[in-house]
């Protein structure tokens, strides 16, 4: 697997590369947004590590020509802004995943294996997310499983794409919470479960198939299963 990381603070591309390499993964290393272009121009790559603050072209400009020339293969950014509107607009751009600074690497290199075995929602030239018969489109802001629109709040829609992106992970309440909502959520509270409970009355009920799933200790998953 051959991963292009576009990241211009030195000793953390340094740490990420050789840390990859030592995980049996082809790194290379660019410091700038405009060699990151030249890079992907001429090599084929498996998956992309993008800082979003970098020279000459930002990192969400260059998430979202990677995502328009290849959108099969997955972004994942890293930022130093942990807020949920900078998360979101990451998301927006495209990016199947995010790391906020500073990480550890195993937590890093977790996220790539993720990514690089593509257990996350399908993507296509039309900026859909799609898991099973359920389809996301992002430019349209639609749901749709089967033939049936779904309707759904605005909040709702980004739940359902937080998990649609993080297909068959299991995210706890607090990560739900950390994605979907502000960094000051009480956590708490109850209002993920309830969200998670109406969006599941909305996706799964009367679908054979069920996509959300309660992890009991742990938070939810979705899947196919």
């Amino acid at each position: 697997m051959k991963i292009l990381i576009v990241e211009d603070e030195h000793k953390v591309a340094t740490f990420i590369k050789e840390g990859l390499e030592e995980s049996h993964y082809e790194a290379d290393v660019v410091y700038d947004g405009k060699n990151a272009q030249k890079l992907a121009s001429q090599y084929v790559y498996d998956l992309f590590i993008v800082d979003i603050i970098i020279p000459f072209v930002s990192g969400l400009d260059l998430c979202k020509e990677f995502k328009q020339k290849m959108p099969d293969v997955p972004v994942l950014l890293l930022t130093a802004l942990g807020t949920t509107e900078d998360k979101l607009l990451g998301f927006d751009a495209g990016a199947d995943d995010y790391l906020v600074k500073p990480f550890e690497f195993r937590e890093l290199l977790a996220r790539v294996r993720v990514l690089l075995k593509g257990s996350g929602a399908k993507h296509d030239s039309l900026n859909r997310l799609i898991v099973s018969d359920l389809e996301l489109d992002l430019d349209k802001k639609i749901a749709r499983r089967g033939k049936e629109v779904i309707e759904l709040t605005a909040k709702e829609f980004t739940l359902l794409e937080c998990f649609m992106r993080n297909k068959g992970r299991v995210l706890s309440r607090n990560d739900i919470a950390e994605k979907v909502w502000d960094t000051n959520f009480n956590f708490g509270s109850n209002v993920v479960d309830v969200y998670v409970n109406l969006l599941r009355k909305k996706i799964d009920k009367g679908n054979y198939k069920k996509l959300i799933h309660t992890k009991i200790g742990m938070g939810y998953i979705f899947d196919e299963k």
